[in-house]
């Protein structure tokens, strides 16, 4: 299963049914889960974890050393999750000791084609990244959560979960969960509806979630009293209270809410 023009270091630990192509390098502390492919011109270096049935195209870059002047050599991390699809030149850096020393990919996330994740940063499971997305530092993005091809996130901001952020964005402030968002400079446009049938969320919290939008974005009250009102209005719903605590926790503050009625583009 290990073509003869690949190179695999004897401290790699490979799982059962492990294949990998040719002229691939895998370093000497790289653990690479059962069922794994590995494609051609790979390179997979540093503290680096594959989980199981983890597929690497050609020409990607896991491990690498982070873009980042404070890492010295450390022996930081990237720990990838099960089912991840990593495409096409995707880049993935590891971790610093500032910023905590790992960076991490959830289970049965996709990353399409030159897409980058730089230092630190955290994607939950089912992310979805479409071509040319790009993450700097210390990035949070939530559970099932799309971004667009061509967008670029600064660093340490987050994306909530389910929010689906549209092609060509820059992305410099926080996206809540559940919605909306596009634009060279972010505008959330509303609730991500269709996403949130798609994946089976019930008609009553999608109502109820509507309801967190207009309290948060629709009316005059400051970020904080909002955050009061959703908690204190929808105690029982999980939803409610994950969107209620990502405003509360937002370092960098929520991306702008449009007020023009032009609809919301995904590309």
């Amino acid at each position: 299963m290990i073509h003869p023009t690949a190179i695999v270091h004897s401290g790699a630990e490979l799982g059962r049914d492990v294949s990998i192509g040719p002229y691939s390098v895998i370093g000497e502390k790289v653990v690479i889960g059962d069922g794994c492919e590995i494609g051609p011109h790979v390179v997979i270096e540093g503290n680096t974890t594959i989980g199981p049935e983890t597929t690497i195209s050609q020409f990607a870059s896991i491990g690498a050393r982070p873009q980042d002047f404070s890492y010295k050599g450390e022996d930081t991390r990237v720990v990838l999750g099960r089912r991840v699809a990593v495409r096409e030149y995707v880049t993935i850096h590891r971790g610093t000791v500032r910023g905590g020393g790992i960076t991490s990919v959830g289970d049965e996330c996709y990353l399409m084609a030159y897409c980058h994740v730089a230092h630190d940063c955290k994607l939950g499971p089912g992310v979805i990244m479409a071509n040319s997305s790009h993450l700097g530092g210390h990035i949070e993005i939530g559970t099932k959560a799309i971004l667009g091809g061509v967008v670029a996130v600064h660093q340490f901001v987050r994306v909530g979960e389910f929010a689906l952020v549209g092609g060509v964005s820059g992305v410099a402030k926080d996206v809540p969960p559940y919605c909306l968002a596009s634009g060279a400079r972010i505008y959330v446009y509303g609730l991500n509806e269709v996403g949130l049938r798609r994946n089976g969320f019930p008609r009553d919290t999608i109502t109820k979630l509507k309801r967190c939008f207009k309290i948060a974005f629709r009316s005059s009250l400051k970020i904080s009293d909002a955050v009061e009102k959703i908690r204190s209005e929808m105690p029982d719903v999980p939803a409610a209270m994950r969107f209620a605590d990502f405003l509360a926790s937002s370092k960098r503050g929520m991306a702008r809410v449009s007020l023009s009625k032009h609809q919301f583009r995904a590309a």
